[in-house]
């Protein structure tokens, strides 16, 4: 069970909730809890008036690949945006690592990425050949710092990856600065911010590109693995389809060593239905983090820094900082509260980069992060209710 997405809720990744409660019936996304860290049930009721006619018309019509629900969901996520282009892709993987090979990045080249990001982002720039360099995080905010972005510029650079991480965009303003004055490649990895936003515009629009995820938990997020590139780059965009589909413009004229790497029309038509809710419902990710931050302010942890614009922040994740996590991740668990860690480990420390010869210390903040941090159930039907259960198990795990 090993599909692309920052927030994979697989139990590899995720220790179970071995309280006693109400069954979730999220399938291999959720354990039984009291309050589950993810409702995908219940995210299908809200809106299975919707979805369902569509999904019964793209059977009946059988255009299961590349159609008209595709091309549609294409122009309107470019619209949403603010775009020129959107191009559905297999995973969020699939659109980072295709837009890198888009641009021609490849062996030789750097990128720059941040260490406490999802490994996809790192594989994207393996998976091209590409040098992977990583910088570590603020610890205000926990995207990457700009500053060591700069300083980590060398005269093979070619591209910056700036993680919006948990939903939070990054300080985009800062890192489109220091990528302009070097001449970088700016690709914004959107995985986890759907819809947010500074001063009118969204997420995977600021940079040369942006690539997003629609991994069942996403804010936006589809019925199986999926992704998009956008960007306003016409070579770009026509670049990116074609490696999508074989490595042709038309078919059977393959014009570039491609992939199969396609956004699956039924996906397509239940992320339209979705896509007309998001803004909905992630103004109710913030209500629930505004709940969260009255019920937790007086606990001992540290809460997510509120951003100077509501609006740049979706919360995707609920990420609290806090001393000894792991026991206290035990006791919600009892208590029947499902939680998640996003991230256990930074890049440079997993096994699959030894090669890098990046050892313990070398990101400091990334690495203290990923001792202290917790998610907690965070999805748009949270309730005052759970807010509370969950405060309430805290407390006692605090103690």
């Amino acid at each position: 069970m090993r599909k692309e997405g920052k927030n994979q809720i697989v139990p590899s990744r995720f220790p179970p909730a071995v309280g006693v409660g109400r069954a979730t019936n999220c399938g291999s996304y959720c354990a039984v809890s009291d309050v589950p860290f993810v409702d995908l049930a219940a995210d299908y009721r809200e809106l299975r008036a919707e979805i369902d006619e569509p999904i019964r018309r793209v059977i009946q019509d059988g255009g299961f690949i590349l159609g008209r629900d595709l091309e549609d969901f294409e122009k309107e996520f470019a619209a949403y945006c603010g775009s020129r282009h959107a191009i559905g892709v297999g995973s969020g993987l699939d659109a980072l690592t295709l837009a890198l090979q888009a641009r021609g990045i490849g062996p030789g080249d750097e990128v720059i990425t941040a260490a406490n990001t999802f490994i996809a982002t790192a594989l994207a720039v393996s998976r091209v050949g590409a040098t992977l360099v990583l910088v570590d995080c603020d610890e205000s905010n926990f995207n990457l710092n700009p500053d060591a972005v700069e300083r980590a510029v060398t005269p093979r650079t070619r591209a910056v990856i700036p993680v919006h991480l948990y939903g939070r965009l990054a300080p985009i303003e800062a890192v489109l600065d220091v990528a302009r004055r070097r001449g970088l490649f700016v690709l914004e990895d959107a995985a986890q911010a759907h819809g947010a936003a500074t001063q009118g515009r969204r997420a995977g629009s600021f940079g040369d590109a942006g690539a997003y995820s629609f991994y069942p938990a996403k804010n936006l997020g589809a019925f199986g693995d999926g992704g998009l590139v956008v960007t306003d780059d016409d070579e770009l965009a026509a670049r990116v389809r074609m490696l999508r589909n074989y490595g042709q413009r038309a078919k059977y004229q393959h014009e570039v060593v491609g992939t199969n790497s396609r956004l699956d029309t039924l996906q397509a038509a239940v992320l339209r239905v979705k896509l007309r809710a998001l803004d909905r419902r992630n103004e109710a990710r913030r209500v629930a983090a505004d709940g969260y931050r009255r019920r937790l302010s007086r606990l001992p942890l540290v809460l997510p820094q509120p951003p100077d614009e509501p609006s740049r922040h979706v919360y995707h994740l609920y990420v609290v900082r806090v001393s000894q996590r792991d026991v206290v991740q035990r006791q919600l668990a009892a208590a029947g509260i499902q939680t998640g860690i996003h991230y256990p480990r930074p890049v440079h420390l997993q096994e699959a980069y030894r090669s890098l010869g990046i050892g313990p210390g070398s990101h400091p903040v990334a690495e203290r992060l990923a001792g202290e941090v917790l998610s907690l159930p965070m999805f748009p039907g949270l309730t005052d209710e759970q807010i509370d259960r969950v405060g309430s198990a805290l407390e006692v795990a605090l103690r």
